[in-house]
C-alpha cells in the first residue's frame, strides 16, 4: 500500500495534465479539421494571417482553396483559414458586445 501511495501524486498529476491540456487541444484540432472539411464556395473567410476574402474554388487533391480578395485570387491551404474569425464573419449576430 505504501508503494501505491507514493505513486499516487504522480498519477494524479498526469491525469490533471491530460484533462486540462491534452484533451481540450485534441478536441480543438478535431473541430478545426471538421471546419476545414466543411468549407464551401461562397463562404467568407479570414486567414490566420488576417487576409479577408471569399472562397471561390476548393481543390480536394492538395487540400487547398482559392480565395478571392479585392486585389485578386490567391491560393491557400485550408489549414491557413481561421475557424473563429470566419465563424464570426459569417454570423455577425454571434459577436460579443
Amino acid at each position: 500500500m505504501g508503494e501505491l501511495g507514493s505513486f499516487l501524486p504522480i498519477i494524479l498529476m498526469f491525469a490533471v495534465v491530460y484533462f486540462f491540456m491534452i484533451a481540450p487541444q485534441m478536441r480543438r484540432a478535431k473541430q478545426e479539421k471538421k471546419f476545414a472539411a466543411e468549407l464551401k464556395r461562397g463562404d467568407k473567410v479570414i486567414t490566420k494571417s488576417g487576409l479577408h476574402g471569399k472562397v471561390v474554388d476548393l481543390n480536394e487533391k492538395d487540400n487547398s482553396c482559392i480565395i478571392e480578395t479585392m486585389s485578386g485570387k490567391l491560393k491557400f491551404d485550408r489549414s491557413a483559414i481561421s475557424m473563429e474569425m470566419s465563424k464570426t464573419l459569417n454570423n455577425p449576430t454571434l459577436e460579443k458586445k
